[in-house]
């Protein structure tokens, strides 16, 4: 469905009528300005009508129809195709939800596609439209305003991550039997999610940064696409150094399982130990024989019942000494 979409002329917002005669009518015009239409899951029909307008590259039209793509930014010869990945953090889960967020960029228009939840774009176009000055500098201005918006969410999420992961690291370390390796696993792959959904940017990014010189026409942009690719590349870092950790965390944890295990083992066997000496000493006073030279003592009983008890305490003083009690 259309979510949104106006003419800017001079950073100014105004109604849009048909896109195709907006954009003649833009063409044909000397002063800036630029046609911006959004789409939410659109359908093929939909997605058709302005692919006819706007004379998308078929092979974009055919990812964006698709879905499920890569992060990347794709070079045509009238137009530019983006893709982001765009995720929510959930607070009640501690789960990263993926969406996806297409863009067509091409000469005065902007078509943005979104799937999913995740990233609603008004905010960025009301915050655009408060800003006539820079809207004015054209699609490019837009391109770098998502961006934006995706690449500080992923500073978000990488926070709420960091906090997930402190937390589990502590838990383990203190020796939190509460933790189990289900929950480590579990925030090991929402950190794969994100990595997912932020590393496949860095390349295509650093490309359009220092190979292409004419997709960024105004000067004044390129140092806020770079301050983006930035903070990309440090929540990427982040993300690795996560992975690593949270690898090691599930290897400690699955180590201290182990320990554990050994443990009760040895505390096992020590009770069994100290059962098996009274239970041999029974098992030879139970045998039916008329002539046991102890069976006739007067203070047998006792006796017995005095070793029984002497030989279970010496096994047990030996075993807490030992570290097994």
């Amino acid at each position: 469905m259309i979510v949104d979409k106006a003419v800017y002329r001079q950073g100014r917002r105004f109604e849009c009528g048909d896109p195709s005669d907006e954009l003649d009518r833009l063409r044909l015009s000397d002063a800036p300005g630029f046609l911006w239409i959004g789409l939410k899951d659109p359908t093929t029909e939909e997605f058709a009508e302005y692919d006819e307008e706007l004379q998308l590259h078929p092979l974009a039209v055919e990812d964006a129809l698709k879905g499920n793509q890569r992060a990347k930014i794709d070079l045509y010869e009238n137009s530019t195709f983006v893709v982001l990945k765009t995720l929510r953090y959930i607070e009640e889960t501690s789960d990263v939800e993926t969406g996806e967020l297409m863009m067509f960029l091409g000469d005065r228009f902007v078509l943005t596609v979104r799937y999913g939840a995740a990233n609603p774009l008004a905010g960025v176009r009301r915050r655009l439209e408060e800003n006539p000055r820079l809207l004015a500098l054209g699609p490019m201005t837009v391109m770098h305003a998502i961006m934006d918006l995706v690449v500080d969410t992923y500073r978000a999420i990488d926070v709420e991550l960091g906090q997930d992961l402190e937390s589990i690291e502590e838990a383990v370390f203190a020796g939190d039997r509460g933790v189990a390796g289900p929950d480590i696993y579990k925030l090991k792959r929402e950190v794969l999610e994100f990595k997912r959904g932020a590393v496949p940017l860095v390349a295509p990014l650093r490309r359009m940064l220092t190979e292409s010189k004419t997709l960024i026409p105004h000067k004044q942009l390129r140092p806020f696409f770079v301050d983006v690719l930035d903070h990309l590349l440090q929540v990427c870092d982040h993300a690795e150094s996560y992975d690593r950790l949270l690898s090691d965390i599930l290897a400690a944890h699955l180590a201290q399982q182990g320990l554990r295990q050994n443990e009760d083992m040895r505390r096992i066997s020590a009770w069994v130990a100290i059962a098996a000496v009274p239970t041999m000493i029974a098992g030879i006073y139970g045998m039916n024989f008329d002539h046991m030279p102890e069976l006739h003592t007067e203070y047998g009983y006792f006796v017995v019942l005095g070793v029984m008890v002497a030989a279970c305490v010496g096994l047990y003083i030996t075993f807490r000494r030992a570290d097994w009690l």
